[in-house]
């Protein structure tokens, strides 16, 4: 089971050898070109480390067992595999791998599967054709297909002699083959005739069941996929003038190589060196201590949630699953009646308002926090939760708002502050009277998106002394978790500490997303006066996290015939969910996005829809993703209307120096420094846009099924910049401590800041600046020792902590200034400068020891007072008289007197 055997007849692979290792044996037989894209395929199955742990078997029995979407199943269904299978039943048996997908699961205890065997097809008196298929969300593996396929044939003079079709992952219950098609091209030369008969044939075999998701799509890709196998066989055309034919297969790209030259400026070295970012070492070795890399505690119990499965209902009790097996470790379920006596039911404080901790009578949306579960175990809690039955009542409720549409009609909206709300620009009545052409009331629907950072939510809980409470959360906003955390307990702010060291990526998930993590186990923590953690698994953060905005926009727009843009006018319905969180930042962020083109008059209509939806969080860039969306989607639709290329309706809509002051007033700057057109035209010459286009037209031209494009789009962002505290410590050696109040998420904070510290230390000329560097180290962020840390967030919070950490060091640079000039030179410090001194001092002797010998020999004294006092700092006149004052004398009296 563990071997793999090559015979005359094909290759046998042991069921429990990991799909790595069968990918490497496929690649060396080369005697068949199948096993070669077999192995290529397979390289696209999962992640390389899953490759390395899932076994060949494993895969097959999961696709018969469990309908998993096997790629592995459909191209050994296609190649012809067979599985050798030992039951306690019937003994050994083999079966063709058709029959063993087809057949009955197997049993836990009594079926083993052995082997798999993939059989030879050379055969010379034919040719062979095996390809294989797939599409899916990523292409390279890490994502299950839409649809998958492999195909073999044996063909003799473009004639199908007969053909294995496989296909797989489309909403069946496993891969199958197709034989009415294989019967009906077997046998035929292949004409346009015969294969399109043979895709409507093979429209009524690859059916996804109703349910599956993008149903129409997987259904459109199986005839693609038959096209491309067989179309060789009645290919006529000759190869375009490229050497491409129509639809070869992908060409391997060619070994790109690029340089840039950055000049770095010296005089503010080493900020802006490369160098290799701070903790690299210790991420790559497995070092990095993150919130769950901590210790556990003594006494430690661990934490899940138990969340909302209805979008608005009312909550009748939690209980366990008849039947079930509750695990033994399950202590307690906090809820809102565990919030202590004095606190508060809040799981979010910020700006806005506050967000409830624990549904109460009603749960406002599906993946609202109800209870946490805990238990002596990450995984007894995470079972619990799974078994925890909520009951609900819905009755004599009104139906849940689950759209914007919905919103609109029962006035389910939220307020926008006035001074949040965006101005309107110009007079779009004027504008859309100007123009020679108007789209009118077009639609664009943008969904949301998950954050995806590799580190879930987390948090661990710790009761200490004096009724406090320290908490290590994962987290872009220590400050606000320490809010939240004291206002729910009901305790004062200075006995809750809030510790981040590092975060596994954030991209705004960890900002009020973290606050309720974090509060939920100090609740547990506090009640059960023990400490409390969560790692909360994947499928639970995607259902409970949120992300991005989702929005309807509809839009007008007038323009002329040259492109010009006279008027826009947008209504904009943006999905906010059950609670506000920071959604009155998106639509002055949307038109902030959008304003990067002059539309000559502008006015928009937001809505803020409160819906019984999860709650959206501000993820990366939020509003400036979507109001460039829009405004490309606009250009695009003019550029579409005219019959114009978008770059041509880019460029005519730039911004003048005076619709840049319609636009942003004083923001506008001075009309000298307007350059925007320039940089236009700098960005075309230097990429070569107009060659690249020439380039693309022609590719198009000569290739009927594979098409390019290329486009140059212009980017605004605005560059806020937040009050980040800092602090910098100068220890007794000469070491550096430095906190700042951003927090290192992946992006390279801490990196910046040593390097910004080295400068700014630097001034004082103690050591060269890149040993200075090396001194310093930039440590966690504490809420009790860095207050008012303020949020992690917008691209421009570690500059701000340079900002803050110079500030420091320009302060610590006054301080110690005058003492160097007071003693003469720059401060020596720590144990090396000690250790050096002393080592000086002492080989200072030993030449002054060895000076006063010589004197006695010359003087010809025998007896030697070497015992002397060298006083500290020894200056030249102690050391001449030390030595002797009338040394060159003596020299010449007593070479007289030898002479």
């Amino acid at each position: 089971m563990k071997e793999i055997r090559e015979n005359q007849n094909g290759v046998e692979i042991g069921a429990v050898v990991t799909i790595s290792k069968v990918i490497a044996a496929l690649k060396e037989i080369r005697v068949e070109k199948m096993f070669g894209k077999l192995a290529a395929h397979m390289e696209k199955i999962a992640a390389r480390f899953i490759r390395n742990f899932g076994s060949i078997g494993g895969n097959l029995v999961m696709a018969q067992r469990k309908q998993f979407p096997s790629d592995m199943a459909t191209i050994l269904l296609a190649a012809g595999a067979s599985v050798n299978i030992m039951s306690l039943s019937r003994g050994l048996e083999k079966v063709t791998l058709e029959q063993f997908l087809q057949g009955p699961p197997l049993e836990d205890y009594y079926d083993l599967v052995l082997t798999i065997e993939i059989p030879f097809w050379h055969h010379q008196s034919s040719e062979l054709l095996f390809e294989t298929y797939r599409a899916a969300p990523r292409p390279n593996g890490s994502a299950l297909a839409y649809l998958n396929a492999a195909f073999l044939a044996q063909v003799k003079d473009r004639m199908v002699i007969n053909c294995r079709l496989a296909f797989g992952a489309y909403g069946t219950k496993h891969a199958i083959r197709c034989k009415e098609v294989e019967e009906f091209l077997s046998g035929k030369l292949i004409t346009d005739n015969v294969l399109s008969e043979a895709i409507t044939l093979l429209g009524k075999s690859v059916v996804p069941q109703e349910g599956t998701s993008n149903l129409a799509y997987r259904s459109s890709l199986a005839p693609g996929f038959l096209f491309n196998f067989f179309h060789s066989l009645i290919i006529t055309e000759k190869p375009s003038s490229n050497g491409y034919y129509h639809l070869d297969q992908p060409k391997p790209l060619p070994m790109l190589s690029s340089s840039q030259h950055v000049p770095i400026n010296d005089e503010y070295f080493p900020v802006g060196e490369p160098v290799t970012k701070s903790g690299a070492s210790l991420q790559a070795s497995g070092e990095a201590v993150y919130v769950d890399d901590i210790p556990a505690p003594a006494n430690c119990l661990y934490g899940a949630f138990i969340y909302s499965t209805k979008p608005y209902a009312k909550v009748k009790g939690i209980s366990f699953k008849e039947n079930s097996v509750v695990p033994d470790g399950v202590l307690a379920v906090i809820s809102y009646k565990d919030v202590p006596k004095g606190g508060q039911n809040i799981g979010v404080k910020f700006s806005f308002g506050t967000e409830p901790l624990f549904a109460e009578d009603f749960t406002l949306h599906v993946g609202q926090c109800i209870a946490l579960v805990v238990a002596d175990t990450q995984r007894h809690a995470d079972t619990a939760a799974n078994l925890a039955l909520v009951e609900y009542e819905t009755e004599d409720l009104e139906p849940p708002v689950l759209s914007v549409e919905d919103a609109v009609k029962k006035s389910s909206l939220f307020e926008i502050y006035p001074f949040l709300y965006p101005q309107q620009v110009g007079d779009t009545s004027k504008g859309m009277s100007e123009a020679d052409h108007r789209i009118i009331s077009s639609e664009i629907r943008l969904g949301s998106q998950y954050f995806f950072y590799m580190e879930t939510q987390t948090a661990l809980a710790v009761p200490d002394e004096d009724s406090s409470i320290v908490v290590y959360s994962s987290c872009q906003t220590p400050q606000y978790v320490h809010s939240s955390v004291a206002a729910c307990l009901g305790i004062p702010e200075n006995k809750v500490r809030i510790i981040t060291r590092r975060v596994g990526g954030g991209f705004g998930g960890k900002a009020v997303k973290a606050m309720p993590v974090a509060t939920a186990c100090a609740v547990a923590a506090n009640k059960l006066q023990r400490p409390v953690r969560t790692y909360v698994n994947r499928k639970t953060d995607m259902i409970m996290t949120g992300g991005r905005h989702p929005m309807k926009i509809t839009y007008s727009v007038g323009f002329k015939s040259t492109g010009k843009i006279t008027a826009l006018e947008l209504e904009i319905l943006i999905d906010a969910g059950a609670t506000l969180g920071l959604s009155m930042l998106i639509p002055s962020n949307i038109i902030g996005a959008l304003k990067k083109y002059n539309w000559g008059a502008l006015s928009f209509d937001f809505k803020l829809c409160k819906t019984n939806l999860l709650s959206k969080a501000i993820m990366r860039a939020p509003g400036d993703v979507q109001g460039t969306y829009i405004a490309e989607a606009i250009i695009e639709n003019v550029a579409s209307s005219l019959s114009l290329e978008a770059d041509t309706i880019r460029k005519i809509n730039l911004h003048t120096y005076d619709s840049l002051a319609l636009f942003y007033k004083d923001g506008a700057g001075e009309p000298h420094e307007y350059t925007l057109s320039s940089m236009w035209d700098k960005l075309g010459v230097s990429s070569n846009f107009e060659e690249r286009v020439s380039i693309v037209r022609e590719f198009n031209e000569s290739n009927i099924w594979r098409k390019r494009g290329i486009s140059r789009v212009p980017i605004i962002y605005p560059v806020s910049m937040f009050a980040t505290p800092g602090r910098v410590s100068v220890l007794s050696d000469g070491t550096v401590v430095v906190e700042v109040g951003g927090i290192e998420l992946g992006q390279g904070l801490w990196t910046k800041v040593k390097q910004m510290a080295g400068y700014a230390l630097g001034l004082l000329q103690c050591d060269g600046t890149e040993e200075l560097v090396d001194k310093i180290r930039v440590v966690q962020s504490d809420t009790l020792s860095m207050v008012q840390g303020n949020f992690t967030g917008g691209s421009t919070t570690s500059e701000g902590s340079c900002a803050a950490v110079r500030l420091c060091c320009e302060t610590l640079v006054k301080r110690l200034k005058p003492l160097i000039e007071k003693s003469g030179g720059p401060i020596t410090s720590g144990e090396p400068p000690l250790l050096l001194a002393a080592s000086v001092h002492c080989a200072t002797r030993e030449t002054v020891k060895e000076a006063r010998k010589q004197l006695r020999i010359w003087k010809g004294v025998n007896d030697s007072e070497l015992m002397f006092q060298l006083p500290v700092p020894a200056t030249m006149p102690v050391v001449k008289e030390l030595c002797g004052l009338d040394i060159v004398e003596s020299y010449l009296e007593w070479k007289s007197s030898v002479n």
